[in-house]
């Protein structure tokens, strides 16, 4: 069997096959096992595609030309659904392989986390590595048919892992996480009807180039009107996901409820399916929208860092003020992918991947403190530089990638943001066709957003100083240090933290550059 043909699949479907495995394991500890091992083996896999991609096939992005023309790589197809032309169609390029190996890694220290959940634990266990298989699927899907499928199929296990493992208000938490996903697929489903209904295509490569021949005033023909309510109704269906102000508000009480292993989870991959939505299907497929609309979601991506920060700021509850500081991060993505240039999109992917190793890191960071001291209220804490020196440690490089530290991971994808959106005021810019007006917007919007680099600063500061220095409340003496799966999870999370910090094109850009000079050409 011809391993580049098939490892994708391979690499989707080997977490069900663990799934699988673990309906026979005897015991805990068996199962506990079986799960690392196969996420183990999905993330060596995973190891071998940056080995087995051609960096030197193409010049960018695999929708410039029909059938990929080389720059989609790895692609596995068969035909699944001959009547409705829905293909089993996956494949790899730069924008999917850094989201892919991210998937892999994260999953491998959620279910080191994972080793003290001691209720139904087969059962957890097999929705974890379900989940694994859904998110892996949106990641290298290329049939929009199949990347709905997935797309659902990851919403069924977390809704579970909230609903049956979380917190007193798991199920007020797992419904609303739910319905508000829910929301956003139904928007995304009625902008799939209606691309074939065009197109008579679900082909992803190839949809791009259909729907832009079929734009143009006239009976069978998508007016530029039409497209932008698709846009719109696109950008919804993954902003609920990113998620954005205001369709925010169920993630602070996911993120509360969740176990720590699934906030990890949660934060670190499936808001990156939002972010990877935008710019796999929503920009792609209707750019004239996205060009036209460029400064209401602009604007949804600056409110939500401000908002977002203020909000984290206002918390008294560790947990929910991780939370959302992840809605202020993920504005950064918002607002990268409206301005259309290409540090404004390199930024906004790298902001994904550096927001997935730092928001993994700090919610576990919570999960050390609160399953010791049995809350999570920020105003009882302190002093625990003394208790748990090593803890400390792990936290503090947390702390300083998440605020944005030079060096260390959070920086590089803000600061390209930032760059990005004061480029989108130069004369060749896309954006700028409404001449001063839009030049001043730009400006205006980009020194806002630079203020929520500043109150990041101050949150996470805030956070550091009241949790670990100060004197040692009473009730935090005699805690134990971090125990030895607790440092197998924080050493590679802080590891990463750190070489995506010093060596960001080794890890992000050498995989993306070309892809995202590509999809900016889609604007033009």
């Amino acid at each position: 069997m011809d391993l580049r043909a098939n490892i994708l699949t391979f690499l989707i479907f080997l977490p069900m096959v663990g799934a699988g495995l673990l309906l026979f394991a005897k015991g805990q500890r068996a199962v506990r096992w079986t799960a690392l091992v196969t996420t183990l083996v999905t993330f060596a896999l995973s190891l071998l595609l940056p080995i087995l991609f051609d960096w030197h096939a193409g010049d960018g992005y695999g929708y410039l030309h029909a059938g990929g023309g080389g720059v989609v790589q790895l692609v596995g197809q068969a035909t699944w659904i001959k009547a409705f032309n829905i293909q089993y169609k996956v494949g790899l390029d730069g924008l999917s392989l850094p989201f892919v190996l991210l998937t892999t890694f994260i999953f491998v220290v959620a279910a080191i986390a994972s080793w003290n959940i001691d209720r139904m634990t087969k059962g957890y266990f097999v929705l974890l590595l379900f989940l694994e298989t859904g998110i892996l699927g949106v990641f290298l899907s290329l049939d929009f048919f199949l990347f709905y499928v997935f797309f659902e199929v990851s919403l069924l296990p977390m809704y579970f892992l909230i609903g049956i493992w979380g917190g007193p208000r798991r199920q007020y938490a797992a419904i609303r996480f739910f319905l508000y996903t829910l929301v956003g697929s139904i928007a995304l489903l009625i902008v799939l009807i209606a691309t074939y209904l065009y197109t008579h295509s679900f082909d992803l490569v190839e949809l791009p180039a259909l729907l832009k021949a079929k734009m143009g005033p006239g009976a069978g023909m998508l007016s530029a009107g039409a497209a932008r309510g698709l846009f719109v109704l696109a950008m919804v269906a993954f902003l609920v996901k990113l998620p954005a102000v205001p369709l925010h508000t169920w993630l602070p009480d996911a993120h509360v409820e969740a176990p720590t292993p699934i906030s990890m989870v949660l934060a670190a991959l499936l808001l990156k399916m939002g972010g990877y939505g935008i710019f796999r299907i929503a920009y792609p497929l209707f750019p004239g929208a996205g060009r036209s609309l460029w400064l209401l979601f602009a604007v949804a991506g600056v409110v939500s860092i401000i908002y977002g920060a203020l909000c984290a700021m206002s918390q008294t509850d560790f947990k929910r003020l991780v939370a959302y500081s992840s809605v202020s991060h993920m504005g950064f993505v918002t607002l990268g992918a409206a301005v259309m240039t290409p540090a404004g999109v390199n930024g906004a992917i790298f902001m994904m991947v550096a927001h997935g190793i730092t928001s993994a890191a700090m919610f576990f960071i919570v999960g050390v403190v609160s399953d010791r001291a049995r809350h999570r209220d920020l105003s009882r804490m302190g002093g625990l530089a003394t208790t748990m020196p090593l803890y400390t440690g792990f936290a503090t490089v947390a702390i300083f990638a998440n605020l944005g530290l030079p060096g260390l991971c959070g920086f590089v994808g803000e600061v390209l943001v930032l760059l990005g959106t004061f480029q989108a005021a130069r004369s060749d810019s896309l954006l700028i066709s409404g001449g001063y007006a839009h030049r001043q917007a730009i400006y205006t919007l980009a020194t806002i957003a630079c203020f929520g680099i500043v109150l990041s600063a101050g949150y996470m500061l805030w956070t550091l100083q009241r949790v670990f220095l100060g004197p040692e409340k009473n009730e935090f003496r005699g805690f134990p240090e971090v125990d030895a799966r607790e440092v197998g999870v924080l050493t590679p999370l802080t590891v990463m933290a750190v070489l995506l910090g010093i060596l960001p094109a080794v890890f992000v850009f050498a995989f993306s550059d070309r892809t995202v000079a590509a999809i900016v050409r889609l604007f033009g």
